[in-house]
């Protein structure tokens, strides 16, 4: 379920920042959150 709730909100981030909207209202460290995130995951992930 967290994964689920996770992905739905990336998701969204994504679809944001490509909109424009995260520059607009100085948001844009959400992606780096995201992919600061994302990264340990991908690594951990094969084993």
């Amino acid at each position: 379920m967290l994964f689920l709730i996770y992905y739905v909100v990336a998701i969204t981030i994504l679809i944001l920042h490509f909109a424009g909207v995260l520059e607009s209202r100085n948001l844009e460290w959400l992606v780096l959150v995201e992919a600061a995130t994302v990264f340990p995951a991908v690594i951990y992930l094969p084993l």
